[in-house]
C-alpha cells in the first residue's frame, strides 16, 4: 500500500485540503485498523447524547471508551476522570491521580512503602499506580512534566508578586 499524500485529497482548495490532511494524520496516529460494530439503537442514542455533552464526535468518544475500558480491564484499580487539566488516570476510591503517585514514588527514590505511608494510601494502590506507569510511561511522564511546568510558572508568579510588594 502506498502512503497517502496531498494528491489523494479532493480538490476543495488549499484550506480544506490542509484540514483534511491534518484530520487524516490525527486519525492515522491512533487508529491502525478500522473496526465495525453493530450497537443497539439505545446505545447509539446514549452515545450520541454523551458525545454532545462532552463536545466530541460519537466515533471519537466510542474510541475513547474502548481504549479506557481495555486499560481498566488490565488495571482494575485505575479509572478515568475529567478535570480542568484534561482526562487522566486516577486510582479508584481516592482523589489521587496516577501521575501524582508516580511522581511521589520518584521523589522517594522508588520506595513504594514510604510513598504509601506519605500519601496515606494502601500499599496495593501505590503498586497499582506503578504497574499502570509501567504500561503507559510516556503518558504519565507527560503529566508529571506538565505539573512541574505549571508549578514553576506559579512559583515565578508568586515571586514576582512578592517582589512587587517590596517596592
Amino acid at each position: 500500500m502506498r502512503p497517502v499524500t496531498h494528491r489523494d485529497t479532493p480538490r476543495w482548495g488549499p484550506d480544506l485540503r490542509q484540514r483534511s490532511l491534518v484530520a487524516l494524520r490525527a486519525t492515522v496516529r491512533y487508529m491502525n485498523q478500522p473496526v465495525s460494530l453493530r450497537l443497539p439503537a439505545s446505545t447509539v442514542e446514549r452515545l450520541g447524547g454523551q458525545a454532545a455533552r462532552v463536545r466530541l464526535a460519537p466515533r471519537t468518544l466510542a474510541q475513547r471508551y474502548v481504549e479506557e475500558g481495555l486499560r481498566m480491564d488490565e488495571h482494575p484499580l485505575v479509572r478515568f476522570v475529567d478535570g480542568p487539566a484534561g482526562r487522566r488516570a486516577r486510582l479508584v476510591g481516592t482523589g489521587s491521580d496516577v501521575w501524582e503517585v508516580v511522581a511521589t514514588v520518584k521523589d522517594n527514590d522508588g520506595d513504594i512503602a514510604k510513598t504509601a505511608d506519605h500519601l496515606r494510601l494502601p500499599l496495593g494502590l501505590v503498586q497499582a499506580a506503578v504497574a499502570y506507569y509501567g504500561a503507559f510511561v510516556d503518558e504519565i511522564d507527560e503529566w508529571i512534566k506538565r505539573n512541574e511546568h505549571e508549578a514553576t510558572h506559579a512559583h515565578n508568579a508568586w515571586l514576582a508578586g512578592q517582589a512587587a510588594l517590596q517596592r
